[in-house]
């Protein structure tokens, strides 16, 4: 692609011609508004103006997908046309700058008027964005080196309950956890700084357990602690965990914003954990919104090492094919690098390894079950070892139910979560 150049791609609906609500689009999203005004000469619109690529006619609807389209004077019976577009714009209207760059190719567009369905799909990006957003610092290799943890998926779990635990039961999930060799442990995104059991405290009470379970076993648990908060926040949180040897902190990224996860980048020393809370929000109507295939391009650039992507057959809308691409589109690379580590999570468990690998062919991901290994039947420690035993039985190309004949703990999950 050419480096002047931000190319945007769209699914449209609108009931006007594609070509008509691509030019508006265009238009309104670079030097033009609703009436040509003095100042607009053909000079400004050559050098600033958006141009439209390319357009890919797709079906005709009878009924908008979305309310509020104006409809053509003189149309009684209109049709909805939808269709891909890409549309370039000038990489000197933006510069390399995230919040710039949403408010050009994600902004006032969805409330124009013209269309009945709106969704950013994809972006290519210049060479500039990467200059000045280095991506991830660790990424998948160095994750793996702080968890020890080659050759296979890292095994990890969330603190369940959510919320709501005292100090003292925090400490005995996590050293049971860690005590089990359980790889990765994370907060839960509704678990921040509350009052009742601050962030400060909760530091100190997980890493005495991660620490003595490390002197024990060899082996440190990675636990994400979940940092979010306000921009002057993220430092003295970040500080906490650095200081009291942690090795990942975790934040929400859209509640911080991508400007927030660029912020924290720049001085974090440890693995950034990049939870996509309120994703549905921007992606559950096939019409309106943001792909992931878009989204996660803006994750990396910002500097998430690890960004979640539900897992198969999870418990939300997402179907698993859309699961797969998401994993996909986080392992392919970006600027000829920046890989970030996928999380699947969402009511996994060990029996859904096999399949998972079978669709995505690497193991380069976080796999987190937070029941699949808390409400194992036979306790934590037994669900640690169902989901080792799950991947160990995909790696060997063998079902769950076959491997389980001589792996209890395997056994016991099959007889608890397959449905």
């Amino acid at each position: 692609m050419k480096q002047d150049q931000i190319l945007a791609t769209y699914f449209i609906e609108t009931p006007y011609p594609l070509e008509h609500a691509a030019q508006v689009l265009a238009g309104e999203q670079s030097t033009g508004t609703f009436v040509k005004v003095p100042g607009e000469t053909d000079e400004l619109k050559e050098k600033h103006g958006a141009k439209i690529i390319e357009i890919k006619p797709m079906e005709s609807v009878p009924t908008p997908s979305l309310p509020g389209a104006h409809l053509p004077k003189g149309i009684a019976q209109p049709v909805f046309n939808r269709g891909e577009i890409t549309v370039a714009f000038p990489y000197h209207n933006v510069g390399p700058s995230i919040p710039n760059l949403l408010a050009t190719v994600a902004g006032n567009l969805y409330e124009l008027r013209e269309f009945s369905g709106l969704k950013l799909l994809d972006l290519q990006l210049p060479q500039g964005f990467m200059e000045k957003y280095q991506g991830p610092k660790f990424g998948i290799e160095g994750t793996r080196q702080l968890a020890s943890v080659f050759g296979r998926p890292i095994i990890g779990t969330i603190v369940k309950p959510n919320i709501g635990l005292t100090p003292t039961e925090l400490k005995t999930i996590v050293r049971e956890l860690a005590m089990a060799g359980v790889d990765f442990i994370k907060d839960d995104e509704v678990n921040g700084n509350p009052p009742y059991f601050p962030l400060q405290e909760r530091v100190k009470a997980v890493m005495q357990e991660i620490e003595r379970a490390a002197d024990q076993t060899g082996k440190k648990a990675m636990y994400a602690f979940n940092i979010t908060g306000d921009i002057d926040e993220l430092r003295r949180n970040h500080d906490l965990v650095a200081q009291a040897g942690g090795t990942c902190v975790m934040v929400s990224i859209n509640s911080i914003g991508l400007a927030g996860v660029a912020h924290l980048r720049t001085y974090s020393d440890l693995p950034i954990h990049g939870h996509r809370n309120q994703w549905g929000a921007m992606t559950r109507c096939p019409a309106l919104g943001m792909e992931f295939t878009a989204y996660q391009k803006l994750c990396r650039l910002a500097g998430v090492d690890h960004l979640h992507t539900n897992g198969l057959h999870n418990k939300f809308f997402e179907s698993n094919e859309s699961v797969v691409q998401s994993i996909k589109d986080c392992l392919s690379p970006l600027f000829g690098g920046m890989e970030v580590m996928p999380v699947l999570s969402s009511a996994q468990w060990a029996g859904v390894a096999p399949e998972t690998y079978q669709q995505i062919n690497s193991t380069d991901v976080i796999h987190i079950a937070g029941g699949g290994i808390m409400a194992h039947p036979d306790g934590i420690s037994a669900g640690v070892k169902s989901m080792i035993q799950g991947w160990e039985a995909a790696l060997q190309g063998k079902t769950v139910d076959d491997y389980a004949q001589t792996h209890p703990e395997l056994q016991k999950a099959i007889e608890k979560f397959a449905k």
